[in-house]
């Protein structure tokens, strides 16, 4: 039997990337998904590229709003009775001098890396089973100071301590609750902001490994603290980065 044969995991930004690249593993591991994105046509394609049918349940929201949320929930309990699984995904980024931040990038960023996540798991609660998995998407920018990402950076921070706070909250409902920090992963989001070869790599001259990472690398260690083989894991943070954060190249 696939391991998450009968499972139903929540998956936001789960359009592209390294919330695509989840529910792919997840799919062929037998599970249905829930994939929630902004834009409709891209979290269509997904459901096509998916290729699982009934399976598969798109909801296009904006997680930073607490009524979009409730109806994702209530979509996803129609459809599929509960959750055994979330993984609170989504995120944005803007980039600029602290005198160049704008309240409206201020409130987009933390409405959608932080709020968002907070919703997100909060208005799943009572259609997620006990003993199901949270997982959320950190950075490793929450562990290095890099110039023009202070608000990215901290809600980073801040949901990677949120493991931390809801697990012992979750804790009585066999609820875990666990992390996991990409370092840099080619996805959409990457591409936009290291356009050129010589951008990237620079990026990949920090990385002990001495590759970029892929969006399956994240969505294997999400599967991972998914599924029952962490089972005595919560509140931690996995860290998925080829050793960017925490050792020097040999160069």
């Amino acid at each position: 039997m696939a391991e998450f044969e009968g499972k139903t995991v929540l998956i936001t930004g789960g359009g592209s990337g390294m919330g695509l690249a989840t529910a792919q593993r997840l799919v062929s591991a037998g599970a249905s998904v829930v994939l929630v994105g902004r834009d409709a046509d891209r979290l269509d394609k997904a459901a096509k590229d998916l290729d699982a049918g009934d399976r598969v349940l798109t909801v296009s929201a904006d997680v930073s709003s607490a009524a979009d949320l409730d109806r994702v929930v209530s979509e996803a309990g129609a459809r599929f009775g509960s959750l055994d699984g979330v993984f609170a995904n989504a995120g944005t980024i803007a980039f600029g001098r602290t005198t160049d931040v704008t309240e409206e990038a201020f409130d987009q960023v933390v409405g959608t890396n932080f709020k968002g996540v907070f919703f997100t798991i909060a208005k799943s609660l009572p259609i997620l089973n006990d003993g199901a998995s949270i997982v959320v998407n950190g950075s490793w920018l929450a562990h290095k100071g890099l110039a023009f990402t202070a608000i990215y950076a901290a809600t980073k921070a801040a949901v990677i301590n949120l493991t931390r706070t809801l697990s012992p909250d979750l804790a009585p409902r066999g609820i875990r609750v666990n992390a996991v920090s990409p370092g840099y992963i080619v996805t959409d989001m990457f591409t936009a902001i290291s356009s050129t070869e010589e951008a990237q790599a620079e990026n990949r001259s920090h990385v002990s490994l001495g590759r970029l990472g892929e969006a399956h690398d994240v969505a294997d260690a999400v599967l991972f603290l998914l599924s029952p083989r962490s089972s005595y894991i919560t509140g931690q943070e996995l860290v998925v980065d080829g050793g960017l954060t925490t050792s020097v190249p040999l160069g």
